[in-house]
Order: structure tokens, then C-alpha cells, then sequence
């Protein structure tokens, strides 16, 4: 009923406007000026990575991590080197990542910067494997299933964080995002299994998985105790291309079926990832369809949801097009 209601609106819209499905359920939901912005370029370029970050107005200082997927050993579908240097070396950022739980080619620290310099990013930033020497433990206040979110102990080190997403499917999240990216993410190898056993294990997690929806919901609560321990040292970018069904940490994945979309960026993790569903949703190509099973089969929109119940961040936001 509400897809039907968002078509009806965007056909209306487009006609006097010009606006998409999303731009107009999002700004016509709310008269609320306070909601959060999300920026947006469609021409995805290095030029137009740098432009979107001074977008936002906040200005990434001290050491820097920025946290991106180097890619699991035969994947292909990762943010591309060529377009990020000029982005991580503006801020003078040390790229930066936590080993697997699921063993593959970056499951420790020797073969995971293999990984990342066979894939070309040693050439262009500092690579720090953040649990290369352990884990710390960050509180998650409010939280039904952790109380607590294991990252990289190194991830201490950094003043600020530049989450930089690739936007795409996911086996078991259904989409991974920015939500995804600070919190399996920046987890420990062992605590990556805590988040998807739902705080029953930090061991082998695949034994000991928890009913979807926990997870989902354990992934919204680990990205809340990075954005507490962040504050305003935090920011979120996301490219939505290369829009396979499958995650950059699949070594085989599927090739994408639909066209990319464009550079989306919000001081707002849950805004970002919304707008990015939502336009995969509004968009004319009929590929989508394979990107929105695997979005719904996994009910990957509760991790929003809950996220928004537990403070993480707002689903209603501004599109703001800056080309």
C-alpha cells in the first residue's frame, strides 16, 4: 500500500517538479525543517567525493580513520582506489578495517593486508588492521541484546571517523550501508560473531546464530555505541554502484542487475542508509527488482527501524541534489 501510495506521488511529482519517489515521500512527510540532509551527486567521481564531504560541514581533524571494505580475495565490486585517494589523502586518513569471522582471505592480520594491497590501497593510505593487537569493549547504552560492542583495540587511536560505504545487497543483513560498516565493521573479528550470535558468542558464530530480526536489531545497537563514542566526530558517505545482491565481503559475487545510482552523504547514519533504499526503490530500472528481494526477503528495513527506536538516527530526512 505504501509503494502504491510513493508511485502515485512520484508520478504526480515528477511531472510538476521534477522530484523522485524519494525526495517527495521524505520532504512531504514532515514539515519539520530539523530533519536530517542528505546530500547527493549521481555523477560518481573522485572530484565529486571531496565536494560531497565539504558538503556536509564537518570538517574531519586529528587522526582520521576512514573505514571502507578492502575486499574479500576475488570480489571485485569494492570502492575502487582511483576513486577515494583524493578523498583519504584531503584528510590525511589511515584506511582502516577489522580481520573476519568467517575465515576466507581476511580472516588475520598477514592475509587480510595482502587483501588490501593487492586490491591497491596500501598505495594511496596507511592501512591499520584494528584488532591486529585485540579488542576493546565500547558500551551500548539501551540496548535488548548487547551490553556491550567489541572493535579493534587501534580504533581507540583515531579522533575521527569517515565511514565510507559502499551501498549494496547482503546476504544476512539484506543491504549493507553505514549501519553495517560501523558496526560489523569496526568490530573485532570476535566481536563481528557477538553481533550476529546476538551477544551469545564470540566464538564460531555460525553455530550459534540468532533469529533475524535480533540480529538486525544487534547490528543497529554495535553502530550506536560507535556513533556515542564518536559524537560529532563522525560522518557518513555512502557510493551506491556496483549494486550486486551480494556484499564485498562475498569472494564470488553476483553481478549487479540494475545501474548505479550515485554518491549519497548525511551526518545521519540511519537517513543515509534510508535515502539509499529509497532510490533504489524510486529508480526506472527494472533491475531493482533483484536488489529489493534481497532487501525484503531479509526484512533488512527493521535494522532502520529499530535503529531509529533506539536514537541511532532519524528515517525521515531532506534530499538535497548538488548536480
Amino acid at each position: 500500500m505504501r509503494r502504491n501510495i510513493c508511485m502515485i506521488l512520484f508520478s504526480v511529482l515528477s511531472t510538476v517538479t521534477g522530484m523522485n519517489c524519494a525526495n517527495a515521500q521524505e520532504q512531504k512527510s514532515d514539515g519539520n525543517t530539523n530533519v536530517p540532509k542528505v546530500y547527493m551527486f549521481k555523477e560518481i567521481s573522485p572530484e565529486n567525493l571531496v565536494k560531497i564531504y565539504e558538503a556536509l560541514g564537518r570538517e574531519a581533524t586529528g587522526k582520521v580513520a576512514v573505514k571502507l571494505s578492502t575486499g574479500e580475495p576475488g570480489g571485485h565490486n569494492f570502492l575502487q582506489p582511483a576513486l577515494i585517494k583524493d578523498l583519504v589523502q584531503k584528510v590525511k586518513g589511515t584506511i582502516v578495517e577489522c580481520n573476519t569471522a568467517y575465515g576466507g582471505g581476511r580472516a588475520d592480520t598477514e592475509n587480510h593486508l595482502k587483501a588490501a594491497k593487492d586490491h591497491g590501497f596500501t598505495a594511496i593510505a596507511p592501512v591499520d588492521i584494528m584488532d591486529a593487537e585485540g579488542e576493546v569493549a565500547l558500551p551500548v547504552k539501551g540496548g535488548k541484546h548487547l551490553k556491550e560492542d567489541f572493535v579493534g583495540s587501534h580504533y581507540l587511536n583515531y579522533d575521527f571517523t569517515i565511514v565510507l560505504s559502499h551501498f549494496k545487497g547482503h546476504a544476512m543483513g539484506g543491504f549493507g550501508g553505514a549501519i553495517k560498516n560501523i558496526s560489523i565493521g569496526i568490530a573485532s573479528s570476535a566481536g563481528k560473531a557477538w553481533i550476529h550470535s546476538a551477544g551469545k558468542t564470540k566464538g564460531n558464530p555460525w553455530g550459534n546464530l540468532s533469529p533475524q530480526d535480533d540480529f538486525l536489531e544487534s547490528m543497529a545497537e554495535a553502530a550506536k555505541a560507535i556513533v556515542d563514542h564518536c559524537g560529532d566526530k563522525i560522518l557518513y558517505i555512502s557510493v551506491a554502484n556496483n549494486l550486486s545482491v551480494d556484499c564485498d565481503c562475498d569472494s564470488s559475487p553476483e553481478d549487479p542487475k540494475m545501474g548505479d545510482i550515485g554518491i549519497l552523504a548525511s551526518l545521519d547514519p540511519v537517513a543515509l542508509d534510508k535515502a539509499c533504499t529509497d532510490l533504489v526503490r524510486a529508480s526506472e530500472d527494472h533491475g531493482k527488482i533483484h536488489l529489493i528481494e534481497r532487501i525484503d526477503s531479509r526484512n533488512g528495513m527493521h535494522t532502520l527501524e529499530y535503529g531509529e527506536k533506539i536514537g541511532l538516527g532519524s528515517q525521515k530526512y531532506e534530499l538535497v541534489k548538488l548536480d
